[in-house]
């Protein structure tokens, strides 16, 4: 948009990261905890409250995707070639890292507000293994082993799911089965007495899904369309996080950047939420050995973030929001691959948390 700075868009993605960080930390919304909840005690809440949040910015996702405010093509999460395997295993790869570490690579972002330095070590480690996977010595292989076995489909013009079903209907269902996905999220999620009664999670996941539909429309309205650098993306906690330790290793922190300024801005924010709180407290590793459990998570997490796409948020909201179909395949293998890591830690076994893992556990059930 013509007469606005070139730091407009990093300015938007301060605040729309802050207001997402104080909502998270301020209702303890997490994705891990979310899966572990339904996992060990069928505590479904904090679960539909992501459901809400899958609602709600895919609603207002596919209403600018209507409008002509997005364009999906130009995104990185709709190519014509789905990419089944790196998003599948990288889905599980982070999952794992996710179960190991105890929260996704945001919830580290949101515990490092807390003065949790054990985020700041994972936080360090996960960026360094994204960036590597990303561009450095593991990207050849990212590329030539997993990028190759993507399913090409040369009749699709973008991966997404409308387009999939426009190859066998005569019509556009784009509105029809955004209207129908988030419909029936949202009555999922709300017609749960329990949730209802808690505001705050009701708040945080109204709150997650409308960041994702300004992340949208920010980066949409407010780029310079004469910027090549600039593109159309909303929140993911992957490579922007692996941009910023980049970027302060380098003195080249690109605050301009939409991503990277959504990272810092998740920090203050939930730094605000800490403070007011009264919980800002200092924590490190209790002993070796959960050092090395967090470390090995967030090597898990940086290469399978990479490979899968984007991370719960990144794949699980803003990729789901354009109803991209690798999204779902993201998303189940990083649900299987977080109840693999759960009943690992609490079998010590990985033949018997494979097992478990991939039997729904019922309510009330370790």
């Amino acid at each position: 948009m013509e007469g606005l700075p070139g730091y407009s868009v990093g300015l938007a993605g301060v605040v729309i990261g802050a207001v997402l960080g104080f909502a998270a930390r301020h209702a303890k919304l997490c994705t891990f905890a979310a899966i572990e909840d339904a996992t060990i005690g069928g505590d479904t809440r904090r679960l539909k409250t992501f459901a809400l949040a899958l609602a709600i910015a895919l609603i207002g996702t596919q209403a600018q995707v209507v409008f002509g405010l997005v364009d999906p093509r130009v995104t990185p999460y709709v190519p014509t070639a789905l990419p089944w395997l790196a998003a599948t295993l990288g889905g599980f790869l982070f999952g794992v890292g996710m179960a190991l570490v105890g929260t996704c690579a945001f919830g580290s972002l949101v515990r490092l507000a807390g003065g949790d330095l054990r985020s700041l070590v994972v936080l360090i480690v996960f960026g360094l293994v994204a960036y590597a996977t990303i561009r450095g010595v593991i990207a050849a292989i990212r590329v030539d082993v997993l990028d190759g076995t993507a399913l090409r489909l040369p009749s699709l013009q973008q991966g997404d799911l409308p387009s999939l079903i426009s190859l066998a209907l005569p019509f556009d269902t784009r509105v029809a089965l955004g209207a129908a996905i988030g419909l029936g999220l949202l009555a999922w999620a709300l017609t749960d007495k329990r949730l209802r009664r808690s505001r705050r999670l009701v708040a945080a996941g109204a709150i997650l899904g409308l960041s994702v539909v300004a992340g949208w429309l920010a980066t949409a309205v407010l780029s310079d369309p004469l910027d090549q650098a600039a593109r159309v993306q909303s929140l993911n906690f992957v490579a922007p996080v692996a941009r910023a330790i980049y970027g302060a290793l380098l003195g080249q922190v690109g605050l301009a950047d939409f991503g990277v300024a959504a990272v810092l801005g998740v920090v203050l924010g939930a730094a605000l939420a800490a403070w007011r709180a009264h919980e800002f407290r200092w924590e490190a590793f209790d002993d070796q050995r959960e050092m090395r459990r967090h470390l090995l998570g967030a090597v898990l997490m940086g290469l399978g973030g990479v490979i899968a796409g984007g991370c719960t948020i990144g794949q699980g909201l803003t990729a789901a929001s354009l109803l991209a179909f690798a999204a779902p395949l993201a998303i189940a293998g990083m649900i299987l691959g977080a109840r693999v890591g759960i009943f690992f830690l609490v079998e010590g076994s990985t033949g018997r948390a494979l097992w478990r893992a991939v039997h729904v556990a019922r309510p009330g059930e370790g």
